[in-house]
């Protein structure tokens, strides 16, 4: 997930995963099938690889696209597992069709799309990205002044685990999740060290447990994300972003900034004649759609496509407006 240097993102229950999820998947790229094979006229639609990166409401993405595109245009659509970089890998090697939810990336897109113009920008998915550091609400109503980073410190022992060597531990996500929490560490000068907790569902079951059982937990997170319908984080300010103030990797000392999540395809996609790639093109969506269908999946042991099934038959218009 995230913009050039962090890649986030990060959600879903162990459910979810325990479902398959694309999103689980590494590096590997699904090499079967051509990418869209449609005529000029779009008459037909072919093969569409939709890559799936490791969270809940990507795959809510994909799989209500895929399921709109195998419905209603014919496509024989599949979900390659891959993790972000890869995915832009796949794009320019020919080996995946499209990317629905990205998160920045300002090194691939100058890499991809400005240098070697293999990877086309298909638009905004009208989802509305945050990331960062959270603690459960138990912990913001006994101690109203955690959610000032100054104050961190303070309570840095209270966050002290086994894994964190005496120092207070911020817990991260999936480790293919590029995000700024060393340097955020080390610049602010925060008594804390970053310990990978591993998957979404990982960091949504620490923070389940956290609140019910009233320990403290300081992790990164993202929106957006179904699990703030069942326990209400609470976001702990960092020193407000400014335009360039994350310019260097190393030196930044500021929060991340919002991103207007956008799509991307191949160049070769692109110029298929796919009906596939006007979809890809018109798709957008609320978070509170993404979240409704994600879950479905984390929550409600829905399979990816059944969920996007459900919400497709309960969403006609805005469907109709996606194929136009």
């Amino acid at each position: 997930m995230p913009r050039g240097i962090l890649r986030l993102p990060l959600v879903a229950g162990a459910a979810a995963l325990a479902l398959g999820l694309a999103a689980c998947g590494g590096g590997n790229i699904d090499q079967s099938g051509s990418s869209g094979s449609g005529t000029a006229g779009g008459a037909k639609c072919g093969a569409l690889r939709i890559a799936v990166n490791p969270w809940t409401g990507y795959v809510s993405n994909a799989h209500v696209i895929g399921y709109v595109a195998k419905t209603k245009l014919g496509c024989t659509v599949t979900y390659p597992d891959v993790k972000e970089e890869v995915g832009w890998q796949g794009m320019a090697s020919g080996s995946i069709d499209t990317i629905v939810e990205n998160w920045g990336h300002a090194d691939l897109t100058k890499k991809y799309i400005d240098e070697q113009k293999t990877v086309v920008d298909a638009g905004l998915t009208g989802n509305q990205g945050i990331i960062g550091w959270y603690v459960p609400p138990w912990m913001a109503e006994k101690y109203p002044d955690i959610t000032d980073w100054q104050n961190l410190n303070k309570y840095a022992d209270l966050f002290k685990t086994s894994e964190s060597g005496g120092k207070g531990q911020l817990l991260d996500g999936d480790p293919s999740y590029v995000t700024n929490d060393e340097a955020l560490v080390t610049n602010l000068k925060l008594n804390y060290k970053v310990v990978t907790g591993g998957s979404e569902a990982a960091l949504i079951t620490s923070f389940r447990q956290a609140e019910k059982n009233k320990t403290p937990l300081l992790a990164y997170f993202y929106d957006p994300q179904w699990f703030f319908s069942e326990v209400k984080l609470v976001k702990v300010n960092l020193p407000k972003y400014t335009e360039g103030c994350d310019a260097d990797p190393k030196k930044v000392a500021c929060d991340y900034p919002p991103y207007a999540l956008n799509k991307l395809m191949s160049k070769k996609f692109a110029d298929s004649g796919s009906p596939a790639v006007g979809l890809i093109q018109k798709f957008q969506w609320t978070n509170d759609d993404q979240n409704a269908v994600s879950e479905m999946i984390a929550n409600q042991n829905m399979t990816p496509d059944d969920a996007a099934k459900k919400w497709v038959d309960e969403n006609p218009d805005k469907v109709a407006a996606w194929l136009s």
